[in-house]
């Protein structure tokens, strides 16, 4: 029997997970729902010493890899890694995982809904007719078929994403650092021409030291005049400061962020304003993406224990 902690989760309860890892024989040690600060972490690591560790959002630090002497994997609930120290894991030759592929519908259904709110202004006018004002003359809306949207990040999502925008008839452009192969539905250009061209940026990038602030004065000062600006990724790839000074001063027209840098406590700076449009980090969400998460990433964590390799490997210990 492996000891397996499940540092926190977004969700009511655990019974997928203890179902998967308890009827595998595996004990189960849950922490609390909201992910606990790293010390408190790292505490909970070294006084159960496990062989696996689940997480959502909380920091798996080098000092609680270290703690945990028999550690074989560390399954990310997600697809971003930025909360794990991957090198840390890979040197101490344990496996690092995610689940890569479980919401990509859901992620794109957000990206263009969060379009299709403004160019609609469903936000605004929802806002409006709640506080009594009923105006319809003063409507200022778009065709959604007149307009250029240029996706940033064309990988699984950012193609779903530009897949469902050419099919209500938005001309669709593509950027993306490490992707070269091309999409039937979007035009892969330069940056230059994906900021001048568009009229909405969709931002799907991942977090790395590569793309953090990667939308920061110099990219804002380049996109097209009365631009919207949409993140479902991370929000440590928007700069907040330059994102206002862009909404303050121009160019950008709005945004819309499902996630922010500073999240769970978002500067109301940002998010209070009307050109706004804010979710709390949920387009990852439905009742079937919460379900698969965490079915694999709980049957990740058992295939490994078992002596099996991972089937979502994200780095190679031990040169495997």
């Amino acid at each position: 029997m492996a000891t397996v902690v499940q540092t926190d989760f977004a969700w009511a309860d655990n019974a997928i997970e203890r179902g998967i890892i308890e009827g595998a024989g595996h004990k189960l040690v849950i922490g609390p729902s909201a992910a606990l600060p790293p010390p408190e972490i790292e505490m909970l690591i070294a006084a159960n010493s496990p062989s696996a560790i689940l997480t959502c959002w909380a920091r798996i630090s080098d000092k609680a890899i270290a703690s945990a002497k028999d550690l074989k994997i560390v399954a990310r609930y997600g697809v971003g890694l930025d909360n794990i120290d991957v090198p840390a894991a890979t040197a101490r030759g344990a496996w690092v995982t995610n689940v890569p592929d479980y919401c990509v519908e859901e992620v794109s259904d957000h990206a263009v809904g969060m379009m299709l709110a403004w160019v609609r202004g469903l936000v605004t006018f929802d806002r409006e007719v709640k506080r009594g004002k009923w105006d319809p003359s003063g409507a200022r809306l778009r065709r959604a078929a007149t307009l250029t949207a240029g996706v940033l990040g064309m990988g699984r999502i950012g193609r779903a994403t530009a897949r469902k925008l050419a099919g209500i008839g938005v001309d669709v452009l593509g950027y993306d650092i490490a992707v070269k192969g091309g999409t039937p539905h979007a035009e892969m250009v330069s940056l230059d021409r994906l900021l001048h061209d568009s009229d909405v940026i969709v931002v799907h990038l991942p977090l790395d030291d590569e793309t953090r602030h990667f939308v920061d004065d110099e990219f804002l000062k380049r996109v097209r005049p009365g631009s919207f600006l949409i993140n479902v990724s991370r929000g440590p790839v928007v700069d907040n400061d330059a994102l206002i000074r862009a909404l303050d001063s121009g160019p950008l027209a709005g945004a819309a962020l499902d996630v922010v840098e500073g999240e769970p406590n978002p500067p109301a700076a940002l998010i209070a304003r009307p050109d706004v449009i804010a979710t709390p980090h949920v387009a990852f969400s439905s009742d079937e993406s919460l379900a698969e998460l965490r079915r694999r990433g709980a049957e990740e964590v058992v295939r490994v224990l078992s002596g099996q390799a991972p089937q979502n490997p994200c780095n190679r210990p031990n040169g495997r």
